[in-house]
């Protein structure tokens, strides 16, 4: 892709999702999400009507008149998005690939984030951490994060979320908001999940495409992994080979759900055919 390709689509992005931000996410994100509490602003004189627990005495002894301590919400806060940049996410039968929605949604919530003030960093990963880039606050920081989604080539096709998870617990030593964007093709990330969620607010954003739910009765079918490169001949006529699937695809939702849900974390299903905006505005509104 040339420089020229790149910005306009890193334009389009920022227009649709910085709309999104301004217009929806924004106040929604402020709210779902706190600051680490109050802190202390100022001294002023008492009021009528202020809280008599806010009255600093030590002033108020000095000057022979009651003063109040003023408190404000320190809202600053760091964002981590993790994106799954592994084979999988290339995969699209609707209207768009996985990956293109994973870019849309990362980019609102980044918008959302730079609206509030607070930093947002990125960890790509594959089985390895592909690309982190720090916290950082700013409009030309979240352009950077989007040109990464769109134009970075992995080195591995494969998936290992609890090496990113480790990685993500090495760097971020305060606590995060944490989204992971993945389709959660994934094993045995329960127990690193339970102590990534102990420190950090997670949520889990699981993109998928219909076709993957099931597979269709189309004949003797090549197929290709898209993690491994494999190619097999599958015989879709099989009902025995279509039930075997759709189960081995429920094991990998629901352990997601599982896993997420037993180490406090949140989970939003995004299917690609879907709108993604009414999907996130109901998991805020139920969180705020």
């Amino acid at each position: 892709m040339d420089t020229k390709e790149l910005l306009k689509k890193v334009r389009k992005i920022e227009i649709k999702t910085r709309r999104l931000s301004d217009h929806i996410f924004g106040g929604e994100y402020h709210s779902t999400f706190k600051g680490r509490g109050m802190t202390f602003s100022e001294v002023r004189q008492y009021q009528f009507g202020d809280d008599v627990r806010n009255i600093d005495w030590n002033v108020t002894a000095r000057y022979s008149e009651p003063f109040v301590k003023v408190f404000e919400e320190e809202r600053e806060l760091t964002m981590m998005l993790m994106v799954d940049v592994s084979g999988s996410e290339m995969f699209g039968t609707v209207e768009q690939f996985k990956n293109e929605i994973v870019t849309e949604i990362a980019a609102t919530l980044a918008f959302s984030a730079t609206q509030n003030n607070d930093k947002i960093g990125l960890i790509l990963f594959s089985d390895k951490v592909e690309l982190y880039i720090p916290p950082k606050k700013g409009r030309s920081h979240v352009l950077r994060i989007i040109r990464e989604l769109i134009e970075f080539k992995p080195e591995s096709k494969r998936t290992n979320l609890v090496e990113a998870l480790k990685f993500l617990s090495n760097v971020m030593k305060k606590k995060a908001i944490v989204f992971v964007l993945s389709d959660f093709i994934a094993d045995d990330y329960q127990q690193t999940m339970k102590i990534v969620s102990g420190k950090h607010d997670v949520t889990g954003i699981r993109v998928y495409d219909k076709r993957e739910e099931e597979i269709p009765n189309l004949g003797i079918v090549q197929m290709e992994d898209e993690e491994t490169g494999e190619f097999m001949l599958v015989n879709t006529s099989s009902k025995k080979i279509r039930l075997n699937y759709g189960k081995y695809y429920q094991e990998k939702v629901n352990y997601f759900k599982d896993s997420f849900t037993k180490s406090g974390a949140g989970t939003i299903d995004c299917r690609v055919d879907e709108s993604y905006v009414k999907k996130m505005l109901g998991y805020f509104k139920r969180r705020g």
